[in-house]
């Protein structure tokens, strides 16, 4: 389906031991802008996150978020350095034998020494906390992928009512351009007639004049090109995949067209449908600027 840049998603997955809440959202950009902010202990996993999402966004200025509790309640062990208790004691029984002193040392005591016992955080299970990590990234980006694909169908529906639109003028440029001939024509045997004051007209040099203004004015191949574009874009919306950079190039082109038309045109009813289309071109492309 046609996907919007525009998107959002959440997942919270809750085990025994953790809780982990994914959120993402997007905004329009031309290629694909990923931001993580994230836990320190997830730094590890940063790759693999940037890995996993490119399977579900291929553009777009992406915000992820991701919290974290631990509610394992064991994750602190008690580490005992048995070398550095053991210097302890010989030094101990050194300051015995050379000052005369008592050696009073009890294991309550050596206990509390710096560095004999210390806390420490039990490692986490990497391949368990990955699990539950990549779990929630992934629901959260189907729903965010949801919520793009129900938005790209809106603009794919006003697309197409844009298109249509466009068609529809262009059908009239095509259709009102052999009259302009046709009344120049006229105009110029009437201006002839009136100048010769009745004497014989030169067929042949009013034909050459018109064709000569024809070509001036002939946007035939301008009316063929801007509805070959207008069928493409069409054609592109209807596929339903990634063709939002696609679509701004065709968009380049249909502008293009309009502007050789309205250049040529020296009918008003024509200028005003050219203005018209480039300003309907020029809402398809903010439109399509919103496409994935």
């Amino acid at each position: 389906m046609l996907k919007s840049m525009t998107g959002f998603g959440r997942c919270e997955n809750i085990t025994n031991e953790y809780k982990i809440s994914v959120e993402m959202k997007a905004v329009n950009h031309r290629y694909l802008d990923l931001s993580i902010k994230m836990p320190k202990k997830f730094n590890y996993f940063e790759a693999s996150i940037r890995t996993l999402l490119k399977k579900y966004i291929q553009r777009g200025k992406v915000d992820l978020f991701i919290n974290y509790e631990d509610y394992t309640e064991g994750n602190l062990c008690l580490k005992y350095n048995r070398a550095l208790a053991a210097e302890y004691v010989d030094y101990f029984k050194k300051m015995e034998e050379e000052f005369g002193v008592q050696n009073d040392m009890k294991a309550s005591v050596l206990a509390k020494l710096p560095e004999v016992l210390t806390m420490e955080q039990v490692p986490d299970d990497e391949e368990h906390l990955w699990e539950i990590l990549s779990t929630a990234l992934e629901s959260a980006a189907e729903k965010f992928v949801h919520s793009r694909e129900v938005e790209g169908e809106h603009l794919k529906q006003d697309l197409l009512g844009k298109l249509d639109y466009m068609s529809e003028m262009v059908s009239f440029v095509e259709e009102r351009s052999p009259q302009i001939l046709a009344e120049y024509r006229t105009k110029l045997e009437d201006k002839v007639k009136e100048l010769l004051n009745g004497a014989a007209i030169d067929e042949g040099r009013i034909a050459a004049e018109v064709v000569i203004y024809a070509d001036k004015i002939c946007v035939d191949e301008e009316t063929v090109r801007l509805r070959s574009h207008i069928e493409n874009t069409r054609k592109e919306l209807l596929s339903g995949e990634s063709v939002g950079r696609k679509l701004d190039f065709i968009a380049q082109e249909m502008n293009r067209e309009a502007n050789t038309i309205l250049s040529k045109a020296n009918d008003l009813s024509i200028s005003d449908k050219a203005i018209a289309l480039k300003t309907e071109i020029e809402k398809v492309r903010e439109q399509i600027q919103n496409i994935e």
